[in-house]
């Protein structure tokens, strides 16, 4: 019993581990030559930490006061944006604001008379004149003795009176249609009168070319019909190379684009001078300087 008893023991003992020495732990990396070793820190966890990350902490401010630096560059990257912009539309509407003294009326010849007119007033003209020599014709005959004198006389007289029908003040008692003469007269002075009123718009320095600028607002302006206009303007040649209706009209029309371009920069301008007042910039927001 006492054998078996033993013998149980042994093998409970043969069962338990037995611990045997094993080899040394791993020595610490060594810094090189020339580098420092980065002291250990214990953060609140316990995990171990180095200076990189108390350095990281400070991060967040220095990011911050870069970002404020950026915005305040941007700031005046775009108020010296918004300064130049105001300047260039403030001298397009110095230079353009004659558009607004355009007289409609008078470079639109509405009272032109057309050639339908014109003709019809030639037409009457020529048989007063043949009435009138056939007249003539009749009298110097009787003269030499062609013809009677009776018949001499009636064509003195019908000859007188021809004549003096083709007066304007005893025209206009049996009729209120113009004369071909008074046609061309109306022409000339409805032409003088728009060539005197361009010649006020162009003014010294010349109205049209100057005009040209605005196309960014109104492409109209760019279209190659107007190039002679002006080339004529830059020139100071445009008020007396305008000698025919359709040069006026020409004329009239680029006048009235850019009239609609003057309005659009116009109200770009009073835009963008709000905004600047919005945004504090004194600067930037100031009123168009008067013309000298």
């Amino acid at each position: 019993m006492a054998e078996h008893t033993s013998s149980s023991q042994d093998r409970d003992a043969s069962r338990e581990p037995v611990l045997r020495p094993g080899r040394a732990a791993d020595p610490l990396p060594q810094p090189r030559d020339g580098e420092a070793a980065a002291p250990v820190t214990v953060a609140d966890d316990g995990a171990p930490g180095t200076t990189a990350d108390a350095a990281s902490a400070d991060s967040p401010a220095e990011h911050e006061a870069e970002g404020h630096g950026h915005e305040g560059d941007a700031g005046q990257v775009a108020q010296a944006s918004a300064a130049a912009r105001q300047r260039r539309l403030r001298l397009l509407l110095r230079q353009c604001d004659r558009v607004l003294l355009m007289d409609f009326n008078l470079l639109a010849m509405n009272d032109w008379p057309d050639n339908f007119t014109l003709a019809a007033a030639r037409r009457r003209r020529d048989l007063w004149l043949t009435g009138a020599l056939a007249a003539a014709a009749v009298f110097l005959s009787g003269l030499t003795g062609f013809v009677p004198a009776w018949l001499a006389g009636g064509g003195f007289g019908a000859f007188v009176i021809i004549l003096l029908l083709g007066l304007p003040a005893i025209r206009r008692v049996y009729t209120s249609r113009p004369s071909y003469l008074d046609l061309l007269l109306r022409r000339h002075r409805l032409l003088a009168d728009a060539r005197r009123h361009a010649a006020h718009l162009e003014g010294k320095e010349g109205l049209v070319w100057q005009c040209v600028g605005m196309a960014e607002y109104n492409p109209a302006l760019k279209n190659p019909r107007f190039s002679g206009l002006v080339r004529l303007s830059e020139q100071r040649a445009l008020p007396r190379s305008l000698t025919r209706r359709e040069h006026v009209r020409l004329y009239l029309i680029f006048l009235l684009e850019a009239e609609k371009a003057y309005a659009k920069v116009q109200q770009a301008f009073f835009e963008g001078n709000q905004q600047a007042i919005d945004r504090g910039w004194e600067q930037v927001a100031a009123e168009p300087e008067p013309r000298a």
